[in-house]
């Protein structure tokens, strides 16, 4: 049996009709740059993460990026994150012109290893970037109580973790500011690049507001060197159609979580913590196994879909080579990008394809 990392094509399925009504509709008023439909989801998605504002962004990267200058953070700035992350993390700090400082992860949870942010903390630091990786939010107390302590700005990079939630409190609502992305493969993704920032502070959400449409208002009259960094209405469309249906895709993916938890309980398999203190929305299902470079070449072999997030840390990417690391630096992220392999987990998979999943995994590792 063919089982697909991702089966995008099963979740339109369902909601064809809605879609294909909601696109027609910015067609007709041909209203392509900004308008109702963004308004609304910045409304709706604000509301869903507690927040009081929200703007729309081209993409999760972007959101980054126009947080990261909304908060005027530039050359001669440090910013303290994790080096097991998607590139766009450290990508958007090295691009104003910020030095990444990172932190070693958690090897339970794969996020920041909040016992060791405040010893990287210096003059020069002006903001922590935590990673909630995989669905799961990071350790945010600490981090929010350094921040306090020293004046410092906290950016959460939710890309993967809408609505997730640490000790009751909703991604992007703890830190000054959270960032989203609505790429297709995320539990709320769109037909392209799409993105969001939420904040509780007025005054940078009206800087982000700006910031996003080349720093002008009005119109041609620019205060600050902005991006375009717009939502696009059509994505906006799709995104609203696909939102009354994010809590159950979600949970859906708990109960997948859970079969899998079951089925690897006892063995080999590391199966994904989960802290108390979280509820996760399970963006990838991650395993920790031995020989998982064997493992890959056989969940592929069998038609299994399978994918390494992430095989190299940024620490050790080449266009980092000038912040002067080395492999070891950070051993945990080095390990975990060694041993780590992410499984299907969407909603629309039936338990016979989840079978067929732990069985090709198990051929391989018993």
């Amino acid at each position: 049996m063919k089982v697909p990392l991702l089966d995008l094509k099963a979740q339109y399925a369902t909601i064809k009709d809605e879609v294909l009504s909601a696109v027609s509709e910015v067609l007709d008023t041909q209203m392509c740059i900004g308008g109702p439909k963004v308004a609304e989801l910045e409304e709706k998605v604000a509301a869903i993460s507690d927040c009081k504002f929200a703007v729309g962004a081209s993409s999760g990267t972007d959101a980054i990026l126009n947080s990261l200058m909304s908060l005027d953070i530039g050359k001669g700035d440090e910013v303290i994150t994790t080096p097991f992350t998607f590139f766009a993390t450290v990508g958007c700090i090295s691009r104003t012109g910020a030095k990444p400082v990172f932190v070693d992860i958690d090897p339970r949870t794969f996020n920041i290893n909040t016992e060791l942010v405040a010893s990287a903390v210096t003059k020069r630091t002006k903001a922590i970037m935590p990673v909630h990786l995989y669905g799961q939010m990071a350790d945010m107390d600490p981090i929010m109580e350094i921040a306090k302590k020293h004046n410092l700005a906290v950016i959460e990079d939710a890309a993967q973790s809408i609505t997730s939630t640490y000790k009751g409190r909703k991604a992007g609502s703890v830190g000054t500011v959270g960032c989203f992305s609505f790429f297709p493969s995320k539990n709320l993704g769109g037909v392209g690049d799409g993105g969001m920032i939420v904040t509780n502070d007025e005054q940078l959400y009206n800087r982000l507001f700006i910031m996003r449409n080349h720093g002008s208002k009005p119109k041609y009259y620019h205060k600050y060197v902005g991006g375009n960094f717009r939502l696009d209405p059509m994505q906006a469309a799709v995104l609203l159609v696909k939102l009354p249906h994010l809590d159950e895709w979600s949970e859906g993916r708990r109960r997948n979580a859970a079969y899998y938890d079951e089925k690897f309980k006892g063995t080999v398999v590391e199966i994904p913590y989960i802290s108390p203190d979280c509820v996760t929305i399970y963006n990838q299902y991650c395993i920790r196994v031995p020989k998982r470079d064997e493992l890959l070449a056989h969940l592929k072999k069998n038609n299994i879909g399978c994918e390494i997030y992430y095989p190299v840390p940024m620490h050790l990417q080449e266009c980092f080579a000038f912040l002067g690391h080395k492999k070891g630096d950070f051993p945990e992220a080095e390990k975990a990008a060694n041993e780590i392999i992410a499984i299907p987990i969407y909603p629309e998979l039936t338990d016979e394809m989840k079978d067929c999943v732990v069985k090709a995994v198990f051929e391989m590792l018993n």
